[in-house]
């Protein structure tokens, strides 16, 4: 069930012989699942040669022929979840449905990019001389270095891949080292699917190795990057040395507010179940709770109760609604905000510890009156856990919601319409979810402001980094 893990460079596959490697464990029994060969300076610079050779032909494939690939590669997804996903759920410990759901989201937007490669249109501006053509046109930028995460770890490298291949540009993808079966299957998929030698290469290792050589290079023209704030800002400033194109979807914490007049136990219930998928490491998880007065105390019982609901357990049982934590340091991790927070004067009402003896389960945790000046409140936990703290007015529960330079995703529960109106105006985020979760889509942008980082991973805005405009100015005949 679980893949040999390896590299992928010029459409050939390579193993661990002659390299470094490092073992990769199931977070929920700690056994060692397979062995990932470590990228050495001369595979990298392979790939990145690889990407550059494939680039002088696939820019000139028909938008028709590569959107054709693409499709395919889609549709072997589909055929192959079912096969894919438990892999997904041994090294990265999500409930089984929701690898499968992964794996066919990111189906999605390989149709969705497919499709809309085609219509990358330029246009024609009219010029101030009879005999004088004026055409815009939009060109893939290039070889395209793309570092994805542990948490998503098919479909956020697939946002990346499918906008990349379907405007015309090549890959070089460096996938997650804590669960790097997804891109293995990855490559195989799109081998299969029959993307020419050279257009999509993975190579895995030393992350900060990997990134400086892919950055350094004068053949790499796009750095696309997913992941913390002060790694992706470290990136940046490398990137900007070399004046290289770049997108980032960094951090987020994400506040929610609930209003007087919401519905309470559905919006508990909804949220108890955004709180823990993926046990809470996602980027875009709800994360600080402000609730009106008028409705906080049966707010909290609402949501303590939906969460005790959450079935937590190693990702392939059946019913399993959450699984652990990704490795020991992100438990670590948890329970020290957690420790912090209690230490600030709030109150546990639900969780706040292990569960079982084997892996890195936690409780979906639930606490309140929870300071400002909690760590907490301050830094993205990436875990289950909800800080829930009261508000009387709008203003006061927005100023709140604004008070981090982070501005990814953010939630908003009313059945007012002025207040819906208003909050989504306010509030400093990407993306606002008004009365439920509405992201993710391949039709739509996916990004953040401030320190949530910029461009979009989707929607036609996600097309942006990976194209370069031209402007072609012409005449028949030399004037005289």
């Amino acid at each position: 069930m679980y893949p040999d893990l390896q590299l992928y460079i010029d459409g050939r596959f390579h193993g661990v012989e002659g390299r470094r490697y490092q073992e990769v464990r199931d977070p929920a029994t700690g056994d060692v699942l397979g062995r990932l060969p470590w990228a050495e300076r001369a595979d990298i610079e392979e790939a990145i040669q690889a990407a550059h050779r494939a680039f002088q032909q696939w820019r000139q494939v028909s938008p028709l022929e590569r959107s054709d690939i693409l499709r395919r590669a889609a549709t072997l997804a589909r055929e192959r979840a079912q096969a894919m996903a438990p892999a997904i759920t041994m090294d990265n410990g999500k409930p089984l449905a929701d690898a499968v759901a992964e794996i066919i989201n990111a189906a999605e937007h390989l149709d969705w990019h497919a499709e809309e490669g085609r219509r990358l249109y330029g246009r024609v501006v009219g010029a101030r001389h009879p005999e004088v053509r004026q055409l815009v046109v939009r060109e893939p930028v290039g070889v395209c270095a793309a570092i994805s995460p542990w948490n998503f770890p098919f479909g956020q490298a697939m946002k990346k891949v499918a906008a990349a291949m379907a405007a015309g540009c090549t890959v070089v993808l460096k996938g997650p080292s804590e669960s790097p079966a997804a891109i293995v299957l990855m490559a195989q998929l799109f081998h299969d699917a029959g993307v020419p030698a050279g257009v999509f290469n993975i190579v895995s290792g030393v992350s900060s190795e990997i990134s400086q050589h892919l950055i350094e290079s004068p053949l790499v023209r796009n750095i696309s990057f997913t992941g913390s704030v002060p790694v992706g800002s470290k990136l940046a400033a490398q990137a900007a040395l070399h004046m290289k194109r770049m997108s980032m979807e960094l951090g987020g914490h994400a506040p929610v507010l609930v209003f007087d007049d919401a519905e309470v136990e559905p919006a508990a219930r909804l949220l108890a179940r955004l709180k823990t998928r993926n046990a809470g490491q996602v980027c875009v998880s709800p994360s600080r709770f402000y609730v009106q007065k008028g409705i906080y105390a049966r707010f909290v019982t609402a949501f303590a109760e939906a969460l005790l609901q959450i079935k937590v357990g190693p990702g392939h049982e059946p019913g399993v609604q959450m699984g652990p934590l990704i490795h020991g340091r992100r438990f670590e991790a948890v329970q020290g905000l957690i420790d912090d927070a209690l230490a600030q004067g709030s109150e546990l009402v639900t969780g706040g510890a292990r569960l079982g003896q084997r892996g890195h389960f936690y409780a979906p945790t639930l606490i309140t009156g929870v300071p400002p000046s909690a760590r907490v409140m301050q830094e993205e936990p990436f875990g289950p856990i909800a800080a829930v703290t009261p508000f009387s007015q709008a203003e006061e529960a927005i100023a709140m919601a604004n008070a981090l330079p982070l501005g990814l995703a953010s939630y908003v529960f009313t059945q007012s319409l002025d207040t819906a109106h208003r909050v989504s105006r306010d509030l400093q985020a990407g993306m606002v979810n008004i009365n439920h979760s509405g992201m993710a889509h391949p039709e739509l942008p996916f990004g953040g402001i401030g320190e949530s980082g910029f461009g979009s991973e989707g929607g036609v805005e996600g097309f942006e980094s990976f194209l370069v405009t031209k402007m072609i100015s012409q005449i028949t005949h030399v004037p005289a």
